[in-house]
């Protein structure tokens, strides 16, 4: 509900229209075997077909190190710029602050799944969870339909992230309208991305 999306395929475009090489990848999915498993996380619960939440944590990151190998290496290889709907800080954030699981469990995974791959910036749209809600389409996904206490927790698991690794994370008001939120994304990329232009 934060408007994520939206953004994400503005800035998508911008990249575009400024000829900038570019692979997208969203998680879960963005591979033949990661598509299967996202089908299976975000399903609604059907009899007998609730998992644990270790086991949910894991295949996000079998979906993830498959992006990772099969996509995300050697669009870097390549030289293109990669946007990421999703990557590590959303199972620190769902599966950890929100669902209980220890961050260091997490990061173990993470590791080996993504072969300590990191990305130069996390941007998080933040919008409190009552407002995000208002917004959501009333055919939620497994993941969407967790109730409210559930999302208040994931958004204050992504604004402790950001606050313990600001470096690594900025953070976008997401309340706005899109092209005030937009301008804000466009502000915050340039300022935090400026040292990671290439030298001409």
């Amino acid at each position: 509900g934060s408007g994520k999306t939206t953004q994400f395929r503005r800035l998508s475009d911008a990249a575009k229209a400024r000829g900038i090489p570019l692979c997208e990848v969203r998680e879960p999915g963005g591979t033949t075997v990661g598509e299967k498993i996202r089908e299976t996380l975000l399903a609604r619960v059907q009899p007998g077909m609730d998992m644990s939440l270790r086991c949910e944590m894991l295949l996000y990151m079998a979906s993830r190190a498959e992006l990772v190998e099969r996509r995300i290496r050697p669009a870097i290889r390549g030289g293109e710029l990669v946007l990421a709907d999703r990557y590590v800080a959303s199972t620190l954030a769902y599966q950890g602050a929100a669902g209980g699981l220890s961050a260091a469990d997490i990061s173990a995974v993470a590791r080996v799944a993504t072969q300590n791959l990191q990305p130069d910036l996390y941007v998080i749209f933040d919008l409190d969870e009552t407002a995000a809600a208002a917004r959501l389409s009333p055919l939620l996904d497994r993941m969407e339909a967790k109730g409210a206490a559930f999302h208040r927790k994931v958004r204050h698991g992504y604004l402790d992230l950001a606050k313990g690794d600001p470096s690594r994370y900025a953070i976008v008001d997401a309340s706005k309208d899109p092209d005030t939120v937009w301008r804000s994304l466009c502000a915050t990329m340039t300022e935090r991305t400026a040292h990671l232009a290439p030298k001409r």
